[in-house]
């Protein structure tokens, strides 16, 4: 791989990563927004390193000592003072070619390029949730706030999860609240879930938190919904033995919410 497509290699790689940072946010389907900045920064120094390395390209620099137009020792023919061919021919390096060069497979490094511009990969979804437990909701919590008279309660997959199985007041019982996720299909063919997909830090370290809905069809896969309902009946209430499970009663479609990656309320969808 020559020098000059080396730098089109860091344009492209630079360019890819301000497009899915700066000028969308596409960046959002596989960091945390905190990592936002940093992908910019990096964008901006892939450019910075391609400007360099067509400057020096463009720049030819001559061997200290040599004369202009001469090569080597200024005899031409790379012979020395004596006659004799000069070490570097004898080596077969002295003939004006660049052996120096990076392994063929470098080229592959064109397909990310490229995706990043081209065709950035989805968003994770219900294909990587339907395919791991739920995240458990370890924190023990043993006092809640009272909750709010809005109906339908706003609430979040955690907090719901939380409210079924830890809190002894059962204060969540007959009450109508509202959650948003994507729909996952059961494994088993047998209902769906509500989910919610959380990363730490990128798409690779990924959980998902789930709520089972009853008495609503399930839609497609990936479908962003609102689901109000109430608690479904199972268990004893404020225990583990409670499945963190809704009685539907309306399901909305919604778009994807900018916090789509967070267990939150939503927050206004990407345009």
């Amino acid at each position: 791989m020559k020098r000059p497509v080396q730098a089109v290699l860091l344009l492209l790689s630079g360019f890819g990563l301000l497009h899915i940072s700066l000028f969308t946010d596409l960046c959002l389907r596989y960091v945390r927004p905190g990592m936002r900045p940093l992908l910019v920064a990096s964008g901006l120094l892939l450019l910075a390193l391609a400007a360099a390395e067509l400057w020096s390209y463009r720049t030819p620099t001559t061997r200290l000592g040599a004369a202009p137009g001469h090569e080597g020792s200024g005899h031409p023919g790379g012979h020395g003072q004596d006659g004799e061919p000069e070490a570097a021919d004898v080596a077969g390096h002295g003939h004006g070619h660049d052996h120096a060069g990076v392994p063929r497979v470098a080229w592959l490094l064109f397909l990310p390029a490229l995706s990043l511009l081209l065709y950035a990969p989805p968003a994770l979804g219900a294909y990587t949730a339907s395919r791991e437990p739920a995240k458990a909701v370890t924190r023990q919590q043993d006092h809640f706030d009272a909750l709010a008279s809005t109906s339908p309660l706003p609430m979040t997959l955690t907090q719901f999860t939380r409210r079924v199985q830890q809190d002894r007041t059962q204060a969540i019982r007959g009450r109508t609240v509202r959650m948003s996720g994507l729909v996952t299909p059961d494994k088993g063919g047998s209902g769906w879930f509500l989910t919610r997909i959380i990363i730490s830090c990128c798409a690779a370290d990924a959980q998902s938190v789930k709520v089972r809905v009853h008495g609503a069809p399930s839609l497609p896969a990936d479908t962003w919904v609102s689901v109000t309902g109430t608690v479904h009946p199972g268990g004893k209430l404020g225990t583990s033995s409670a499945p963190a499970a809704l009685d539907a009663a309306t399901v909305t479609k919604i778009d994807r919410p900018v916090n789509g990656y967070s267990d939150a309320l939503p927050l206004s969808p990407t345009r």
